[in-house]
């Protein structure tokens, strides 16, 4: 059997985050790796907030081959690799890593995660769309560029601090492409087909006051957190007469599935992983 193939059929690999305990990533590799009988092993590593290079190394030095990265080390991953794809490149911060000879490669899949749950999960259209991004934190900045790729008429993100989505709007609007518009919450104004929700304070039950009218006719709302439960966010929208609603936990499977790809070579399929999960 050659070293490649050996590679191949088995494998360690990790999630990184500080904390790490609640990450459902090696629960959702594991049934990837089932499926075609792979023998991965996945831990949860939490990485030291003072030294997240060394535990990088350490877990290369124990024949780690790839690795998932959390909050809140996805800069610090950005800016250990020795190279990076366009996407991760767009984002600013990597959330998979893995190595290719002696060099470390990093990729963000968050985003491409969200496309491919909201278009071929969902069935919802983003393309022509008008499209609101409530929050403007890093997870917004990952999935920016996959969501333009699709050509929305529009995209706004709202922000708590107006200046932030402002500067994050302001990068993003290089060349051509559908206009990119940042403001604050408090003066949100026009109609939405989808709604996005990143404010990650959403898991606590809380969410900032919202206009009402933000949902056009058959709008659709999406939060990027998930849980046993409708968020508030989705309740929110809900009783705004959004036409169909969704949590994250389909960008959380299928951006997992870009990665396992990556490591792997092979795509997993994603619909029984959802359902075990729920």
């Amino acid at each position: 059997m050659t070293a490649e193939k050996t590679a191949l059929e088995a494998g360690l690999y990790c999630v990184f985050g500080n904390p790490v305990s609640h990450s459902r990533s090696p629960d959702i590799h594991h049934a990837f790796a089932a499926q075609r009988g792979d023998a991965v092993q996945y831990e949860k590593r939490e990485a030291p907030l003072d030294d997240f290079a060394g535990a990088v190394q350490s877990f290369r030095e124990a024949g780690g081959l790839g690795a998932n990265v959390t909050v809140p080390f996805k800069e610090l991953a950005f800016a250990l690799c020795d190279a990076i794809t366009e996407r991760a490149d767009q984002a600013g911060a990597v959330n998979t890593l893995w190595w290719d000879g002696e060099q470390l490669h990093g990729d963000n899949t968050d985003g491409a995660g969200l496309v491919k749950d909201i278009r071929d999960n969902q069935g919802w259209n983003i393309r022509k769309k008008r499209v609101l991004i409530l929050g403007a934190g890093g997870a917004v900045r990952g999935v920016l560029g996959p969501l333009l790729a699709e050509e929305p008429t529009l995209l706004r993100i709202a922000n708590r601090t107006k200046e932030k989505a402002e500067t994050l709007a302001a990068n993003v609007m290089k060349g051509e492409g559908p206009p990119v518009l940042g403001g604050g919450l408090d003066n949100l104004m026009g109609q939405f087909d989808l709604v996005i929700n990143a404010i990650s304070a959403g898991l606590q039950g809380e969410m900032p006051a919202l206009p009402d009218g933000l949902l056009a006719d058959g709008a659709v709302a999406y939060d990027m957190i998930y849980g046993n439960e409708p968020t508030p966010f989705l309740r929110w929208a809900e009783q705004q007469g959004a036409n169909a609603t969704a949590d994250g936990l389909g960008m959380l499977v299928e951006q997992a599935a870009e990665a396992f790809e990556i490591w792997r070579g092979w795509r997993p399929d994603t619909a029984p992983v959802m359902a075990l999960l729920r």
